[in-house]
């Protein structure tokens, strides 16, 4: 592994931006974590940061870490790395399906088979194969041209479908989902037809009510959950919608400006809101800080995104471009599905809002996936390199 010198490196570049971000962003999140599990009923016990927190804290330590291990590698490396790491994510995906495993090993959680218990962590794969597909992906398209046709579109949809597949049936539906838009971002940048897009987004739309019926129950109560709150129909508050109007009634309490903290620590405490740490921690946010801290969150996550689309922009490596386009792709569905969830815009599908939710996984693949975009941006581009996803049509 060829680990990279000053003098392949420049100091100035876009990737600064995700660093800075995310950093905000993560230690907004331990705030948070703490302000919905440490419900403090005065000033000088909100002065004692809950376990929880302070466990992010030490996950933020070791995704800082992982960031620096993650931007040290060059290309040529990741690339070597891409395939056999899909391959362990898929093995780790099956682990968590076999019904002979142990409980102690893999322990179901709200229905939900999608850990793996180390002992001294907990290991969610997911995580590791969005990364590990994102780099599959780009290695297979970063010189190819076949995906130009509507029949060269099959083998990245393969890619695409086994871990889709397997996490489907954890069943975790909004993981599941987020592969889909990370390959189409990258097959558009790596020069595929618009046309031949368009046709498969077609054919997607024409086939989702034929896949209603593969739902799980629950998904299915989501949806009409979902349906249920845009009609205005309240008869679901107090049970399939109580998480949904439980969220918005804490988001809402901010107003525009937020209350001071230990007003919204009472607030969190007596609303009883699930999930408050994790799927639901933005509506904590809202209630601490009102719309304006909403907007400076959603403000972070933009500027994370700059830095990543800038960097993709200038990046000469086709896989460099194309493993930035897509992490990006999933970093920003996940954050805008996680806010439309608290919302009520979009359905609940227990997705956690990235940096900021609590959880080691979650926080340990965002920020490798922040040390993957730094190290692109930090090399410097190489001469007399081919233009990459260029085509004469």
């Amino acid at each position: 592994m060829k680990i990279v010198s000053l003098r392949d490196t420049t100091v100035l570049h876009f990737a600064w931006l995700c660093l800075a971000s995310g950093l905000a962003l993560s230690l907004l999140g331990v705030y948070a974590i703490d302000l919905g599990a440490h419900h403090a009923e005065n000033e000088t016990a909100a002065r004692t940061i809950a376990p929880l927190a302070l466990k992010q804290f030490v996950f933020l330590g070791v995704g800082l870490l992982a960031a620096a291990m993650a931007a040290a590698p060059d290309s040529k490396f990741l690339r070597m790395i891409a395939w056999p790491s899909l391959a362990v994510s898929i093995a780790l995906l099956l682990v968590l399906l076999l019904p002979f495993v142990p409980a102690w090993l893999v322990t179901p959680r709200n229905g939900v088979r999608g850990w793996i218990d180390f002992g001294v962590f907990d290991l969610q794969p997911v995580e590791v194969a969005k990364i590990a597909f994102v780099l599959a992906a780009a290695e297979y398209l970063r010189h190819r041209t076949n995906h130009r046709t509507l029949l060269g579109l099959l083998p990245p949809a393969f890619i695409t479908f086994v871990p889709v597949s397997l996490i489907y049936l954890q069943p975790d539906l909004g993981a599941a989902l987020l592969f889909i838009p990370a390959i189409f971002a990258i097959l558009v940048a790596s020069g595929a037809r618009l046309k031949h897009m368009a046709l498969v987004v077609i054919i997607g739309l024409m086939a989702a009510p034929i896949s209603y019926p593969l739902l799980h129950e629950y998904q299915k109560q989501r949806i009409i959950g979902l349906i249920q709150q845009f009609r205005g129909v309240r008869s679901g508050a107090d049970d399939i919608n109580y998480q949904a109007y439980t969220a918005q009634t804490v988001a809402g309490s901010g107003g525009l400006r937020g209350y001071s903290d230990t007003k919204a620590r009472a607030i969190v405490k007596y609303a009883s809101l699930p999930e408050r740490q994790n799927d639901m921690i933005f509506a904590v946010i809202l209630s601490r800080f009102g719309f304006i801290g909403g907007m400076v969150v959603v403000g972070l996550y933009m500027l994370w995104l700059l830095g990543a689309m800038l960097t993709a922009a200038i990046c000469k490596d086709p896989f460099g471009r194309l493993v930035v386009v897509g992490l990006s792709m999933i970093m920003a569905v996940t954050a805008v599905v996680n806010m439309g969830m608290v919302l009520g815009v979009l359905p609940i599908v227990g997705l956690a809002l990235p940096f900021v939710s609590s959880g080691g996984s979650s926080m340990v693949s965002v920020w490798i996936t922040t040390g993957l975009v730094f190290g692109f941006a930090m090399r410097r581009a190489p001469r007399l390199v081919r233009p990459a996803f260029e085509f004469d049509d």
